[in-house]
């Protein structure tokens, strides 16, 4: 099925995105199934990224039928979302999360990262340094127990909103990075350590050394969400 993900920026989502008259609307346009991933009070505590003056506030995904630009509509139509932007995506899952999709919350922290292409890099070279050199090296260093990678196939909204607020190049992939929520508040949870502050600096730096190589260390968009999946078929 097709996926789509839609960033939408706005002030205490968390009731909206998550009442079931969205379900229902998007239910209506053909949509099977629904993620909604939402800056909630669960996550309040955790870090955030923003890329510009409009932090991003909640990330939907959704699967199956319904125009795109219909959907994108009913997003931008709820209250209080001051601004959508949604993209076509092909994902992948060098760990797939066990998934119950009855609309319970995961008990986790879901970060969720806007990442941008350096205009530096050729779209392979990219695709390489991210998918191929860093993908193990993300694993090895986090506490990670999913990781689910979101590669842009087109935008959905104008490419005036593409870029989000960055001022940089557009938005070339989402990635989702599921983490125990301990790791709210915990960096050695956060970072799989083995509690020493040697093993984490270790991480740390072998971390930040791999994003840097295909530019996840600048103009990045990190969202700490609550993970909400609904089967709407």
């Amino acid at each position: 099925m097709t996926k789509r993900m839609f960033a939408l920026h706005g002030d205490d989502l968390a009731p909206t995105v998550l009442a079931p008259a969205l379900r229902r609307a998007l239910a209506g346009l053909g949509v099977e199934r629904l993620q909604v991933n939402v800056d909630d009070a669960p996550v309040a505590a955790a870090m955030r990224i923003p890329a510009g003056q409009e932090p991003i506030s909640a990330v939907v995904s959704t699967w199956g039928g319904g125009a795109a630009d219909a959907v994108a509509a009913v997003l931008s139509g709820l209250p209080g979302v001051a601004r959508v932007a949604g993209w076509e995506v092909e994902e992948r899952r060098p760990i797939a999360p066990a998934e119950a999709w009855d609309g319970s919350r995961l008990d986790a922290l879901a970060n969720i990262a806007l990442l941008r292409r350096p205009a530096e890099l050729t779209h392979d070279e990219w695709r390489h340094r991210w998918l191929v050199d860093h993908t193990p090296v993300a694993i090895a260093t986090q506490g990670t127990f999913g990781y689910v990678q979101n590669i842009v196939v087109g935008p959905i909204t104008p490419a005036t909103v593409e870029g989000a607020q960055s001022g940089d190049e557009p938005v070339a992939a989402l990635v989702e990075e599921l983490f125990p929520t301990a790791a709210i508040t915990d960096i050695h949870a956060f970072y799989g350590s083995d509690g020493t502050d040697a093993d984490l600096s270790d991480r740390m730096e072998r971390m930040m050394t791999s994003v840097a190589r295909f530019g996840a260390d600048r103009g990045l968009d990190l969202v700490p969400t609550s993970r909400y999946l609904f089967d709407l078929s």
